[in-house]
Order: C-alpha cells, then structure tokens, then sequence
C-alpha cells in the first residue's frame, strides 16, 4: 500500500484492512486502551515555539542560564530553535529560562505557557536564545565554571520523546529545584517527540555517543573544572552509558573528574549493561541506579526488545541482580513503593549523592522528570504492552487511528509517522521489484 492509502486513516480501505488483519477481539482490545488511556490522560496540548525570547519581566522570578549542545538539526520555526533531526555536527546554544515566583507554581512542575507569549508572572518563559560557536561556547562555560564553589559542571541526558523545548525546559526546572549550585550544561540528541518513533529515537542515542563522549572529554580536559556529575534519564541512560565505555576502551578509564553518574529509570538490556560496566572496568565514578519495578513505559519497551529486563525495572533484592550489581558497586534507589502523578511510573526519582540528593527529594514527592508532548494515540502504545511490541509498524499505526481523529497531539505525531511509514513501504516495495527484476534478468 502506498503512501495516499495510508495516509487518509479515516478511510473506509483503511478500516477494512484493520478488521482484516486484527479481527474483532484485536479490535475490542484496543477499544478497551482508549478507555484507558482516556482514563489515565487529559487532551491539553501547549503552543509550538515557547523558545521564542519574550521582553516581558516579573517580580520574584529566577533565572537558569543554560549551556546547550547538541546532535539535532536547526528548525527555521520560530521558537524552535532545534528539531528532532539529526545534524551532521555537533551544535551549541545559550538558553536562558525564567522561572515564576515560587508562590505560583508546585516545585519539580514545569509551568507551560497556554499561549504565546507566556507569562513570566506565572509560566517558564525563555529570556534569551543565541547560537554558540564552539569558541564561544567554551568561553561562556569558562565564565561560569570559575565562579561556581566546586568548580561543578552538571551535564543532563534527557530520554525518549523529548522535543528540544522539552529537554530545556525540564532541565531548567531540575537545577532551579535542586537548588543545585553547578554549571548546568545539557545535551540533548535527535528525539521526534512521539511513542511511534521508538526505533529512530533508539538509533539518534547510537548516532549520538561519539558526540557526547567528545564533550564530556572536552569538559574533563578543561583546567577549570574541578567535578562533572552526569544525569540520565530512560533511553539518555543508553548514550550515556556508551560514551563512557567508549571513553574508558580508549583511554584506559572514564575521565576521573567524572565523579558521580546517576542512571534514571534506565531503558537499557540488564545484560548489555553488565558487559558494559565489565568494559568501563573497574575505576570508574560513583553509579546511582534508580528503578521502579511498577514502571509501564519499560514494561513496553521489554516486550520491543525480546522480553529481557530493562535496567530500570529490575527488583535489585532478587538474584543474580543483588550480587551483580554489588559486585559492580552500584548504589540502588528502589522507587517502586512511591505514588506520583506520573501514570507510566516512568519519572520517579529520589535522592541520590552529590548534585540531584535534592532534585530526588522533591521528585520523589510526587513530581515527573518527563514532560513529552504525548497524544492519546501514543498512550494507548505504552499503556499496552501487547501493543507496545508493533510501535513504528502498521499494527501501531492502526492503535493509534481512531484517537488521532479527536486529539491534536496524537493526530499530529500520528500524521508524520504515517508518512514515514509510507515512505518505508514504498521503499521496500520498490526494492522488491528490483530484486524480482534481477532475478527475472538472470534466469533469461
């Protein structure tokens, strides 16, 4: 089927082929996650371009000054800034977010704007957003570093669906809340926003690690610094976690002023981790672990990968986990008894040492670490685990149709990942043809 036939989901070939190829207790069975999912989330939606700088002030604000930099592709869009593409280099920015009067807001919550421009009396609004060349990207954090006690930079991962807006704004929040005096430096790799796109994401982390491994080399280097501690959360874990083993294979160990690597509800193979922590060896940082076995978004991304355990989900009390990772000297926080407002459980946190011993307090009290543009559509995935194993294929598609009729940010991400799955048909079947072509061509 082409790209035209898919497209237009509404359409009654469409519909056919659904009742074709799931039948009725597949489709009694997805109806069932609408209602779920419609149980556990809300339509509400945030305008497009938040980054734009607004010249509007208020009393009681604060201000984050962050250093951004990244692997994804500019956007002309205004108030974009970055896409969730993938750029030939690595890229740098200076982000500055303004954060409401602390009487208005709930700690460890990101106040979005409902329109544009936002409110900096009562929303996270963006103050200033300039481009950096490396040159100046090194003198901004030089600037910085010399005046922070410690000399301690903190470098943030974020996960899976994060839009570049996202990873800011989430960020900022995490070192307004902490109150954690560091020099924040993010680095953000090529995430689309949507549960459909599990598998580019996955790959962005992998086209990503080189680059993550030359900044926190680069920062290491710097004679200014005195600590880096690094922050991971979900699928960010995987790209962090390859960057150091690529740093210790080839420098014979992580950076020591690396001190402190903290892994947040990590979306990585429990058994591709215990190769890599063999790999790092044993000099190496202090490793937090944060799980929650009550965790739906790596229960999903289990069923994605073969059924194995996510690093994230494990019950650190059960063998052989309990010994492997005392053996490997990781500090485990188990979150799994904690209730928050995050329905997949994918966001707890809690205390861990050094710079997030106070973002895991606030955290743990009911806040989340994520905060995607997820549609309805998307949450039905991760909400089923049967269904979860078909994201980016036809079968994900078809989950996610009918809510993409009524809610925008489902129909939006539901839209672009119809059209790549389009272009993947039509790839394949040309290609196809071209074999039959082949084959034909020999056999006269």
């Amino acid at each position: 089927m082409g790209r035209v036939g898919l497209a237009w989901y509404g359409s009654v070939s469409l519909w056919r082929m659904v009742i074709l190829s799931f039948g009725v207790r597949q489709l009694r069975a997805v109806c069932v996650g609408v209602v779920a999912v419609l149980v556990l989330a809300g339509c509400g939606g945030r305008p497009e371009g938040v980054l734009a700088p607004v010249a509007l002030t208020a009393q009681g604000t604060s201000l984050v000054d962050i250093g951004v930099a990244t692997t994804r592709l500019r956007s002309d869009k205004p108030g974009v800034i970055f896409s969730g593409e993938r750029g030939s280099q690595l890229d740098f920015a200076n982000i500055v977010v303004s954060i409401p009067p602390e009487q208005v807001r709930k700690v460890g919550e990101v106040q979005w704007p409902k329109k544009l421009p936002g409110n900096p009396a009562t929303d996270f609004v963006t103050v200033k957003a300039e481009d950096m060349t490396l040159a100046q990207a090194k003198t901004w954090f030089n600037k910085r570093i010399v005046r922070t006690p410690g000399r301690q930079a903190l470098v943030f991962i974020h996960g899976f669906n994060n839009q570049f807006d996202d990873a800011v704004y989430r960020f900022a929040q995490i070192v307004h809340d902490s109150h954690s005096d560091v020099v924040p430096v993010l680095f953000t790799w090529p995430s689309r926003g949507s549960l459909l796109a599990y598998g580019y994401d996955r790959e962005s982390t992998n086209y990503s690690r080189d680059a993550l491994e030359k900044l926190l080399s680069s920062l290491a280097a710097d004679p200014n610094v005195g600590e880096i501690s690094i922050l991971a959360h979900s699928m960010g874990n995987w790209v962090t976690i390859e960057a150091l083993r690529q740093m210790a294979i080839r420098n014979g160990r992580i950076a020591p002023k690396i001190k402190n690597v903290m892994l947040a509800s990590p979306d990585v193979d429990v058994d591709v981790f215990r190769s890599q922590m063999a790999d790092i060896g044993p000099k190496r940082p202090n490793f937090t672990l944060f799980v929650s076995q009550d965790d739906r978004a790596l229960a999903a991304s289990r069923r994605i990968w073969g059924n194995v355990e996510r690093l994230g989900q494990i019950n650190p009390t059960l063998e052989p986990y309990k010994s492997q990772l005392a053996a490997e000297n990781v500090t485990v926080i188990d979150l799994t008894d904690l209730k928050t407002a995050d329905k997949l459980n994918h966001g707890k946190f809690a205390e861990s040492p050094q710079v997030v011993q106070a973002i895991g307090l606030r955290l743990a009290q009911g806040q989340t670490i994520t905060d995607s543009r997820i549609g309805l559509g998307d949450r039905i995935i991760a909400a089923s685990a049967g269904a979860a194993a078909t994201v980016g294929t036809a079968a994900g598609l078809v989950v996610a149709a009918p809510v993409a009729i009524v809610d925008p940010n489902t129909r939006k991400n539901f839209d672009q990942n119809v059209e790549a799955f389009g272009d993947q048909v039509s790839d394949s079947a040309a290609a196809t043809g071209d074999a039959i072509k082949s084959t034909t061509d020999v056999g006269q």
